[in-house]
């Protein structure tokens, strides 16, 4: 949930979120490995923010991009990354970015999310 803040933050146009990474991340306790996994997560992100969105934007069915709520963009963002280019396991990643968007999305969200991230785990063309 942590980088999902982040991106959140940086959605927002908190261009110095990655200033202000180290208060973040230790107002929620996280420290250590947990930390330089989430600094690996935010920094990979948005360093391939324009090849996950093209990724995104793919998959959204009859959906504009620019229209998706910042909690949701963010979700799909990192659960994108982690699924090409973290290689983690897709659907352990879209079980944790479903779960994220039912805590703080709206509640159509998780839905639209499990079927956007879904899509895009079985198109390897990231």
């Amino acid at each position: 949930m942590a980088v999902v803040s982040l991106l959140y933050s940086h959605d927002l146009g908190n261009e110095n979120t990655k200033e202000h990474t180290d208060e973040i991340l230790e107002e929620k306790k996280i420290r250590n490995r947990q930390k330089e996994f989430a600094y690996t997560l935010y920094d990979g992100t948005i360093a391939s923010l324009e090849r996950v969105d093209t990724a995104i934007k793919k998959h959204l069915k009859e959906w504009e991009f620019d229209r998706l709520g910042s909690i949701e963009r963010a979700v799909m963002r990192l659960a994108a990354y982690e699924i090409f280019l973290a290689e983690l396991d897709p659907a352990v990643v879209i079980n944790e970015a479903v779960e994220i968007s039912k805590a703080f999305a709206s509640e159509q969200s998780p839905k639209f999310i499990n079927g956007v991230l879904d899509a895009i785990s079985k198109d390897k063309t990231l």
